[in-house]
């Protein structure tokens, strides 16, 4: 059996331990997938706290097939959707540097989250769970319950639509 398993069955009897273990075990992960869609992380936060709270609100029901942390992506994606036009600024992680190189990198930084957010929802989701949550393609068709080919067609279509708006020798 896999942590998770027994975590959740623990979980579901009542285990506050449990919940806290299962809490920060994937909090950061979360947070960090709504960030990527939001950027407003007071928005990114309550997006997250509500992803958990909808979990626990089911977890009665819930039936472990696989990767609990994949679930918690569905529900997320769904907080998210609920609250994107709630936040539309663009979060920049680090204080207003003091030199040239540093503004650079913010400039640089601030054009690829520009350039993600016109992206169309589908190609954007397929780019963050790729490269900011670090998933495999078989994992991201199975949250987003698609094919792989599918996803494989929006990564592609999503680096092109990239390179486009930020120019080939940008996005490398």
């Amino acid at each position: 059996m896999d942590e998770d398993f027994l975590l959740i069955q623990r979980m579901k009897w009542g285990d506050e331990a449990a919940m806290d273990a299962f809490v920060r075990k994937y909090y950061a992960d979360i947070l960090h997938y709504c960030c990527r869609h939001l950027y407003d992380s007071g928005e990114a936060e309550d997006a997250a706290q509500e992803t958990f709270e909808r979990f626990f609100r089911r977890l009665r029901d819930y039936r472990h097939y696989g990767k609990a942390k994949n679930y918690l992506y569905v529900i997320a994606r769904n907080a998210c959707k609920s609250r994107y036009g709630a936040a539309s600024t663009v979060p920049l992680d680090e204080s207003i540097p003091s030199d040239a190189d540093d503004l650079g990198r913010v400039d640089v930084k601030a054009d690829l989250f520009t350039a993600i957010r016109k992206l169309p929802e589908e190609l954007r989701e397929v780019l963050i769970l790729r490269y900011f949550q670090d998933l495999k393609l078989s994992e991201i068709a199975q949250i987003l319950q698609i094919g792989l080919p599918l996803v494989k067609y929006r990564l592609r279509r999503a680096k092109q639509c990239m390179r486009e708006q930020l120019g080939e020798e940008e996005y490398r």
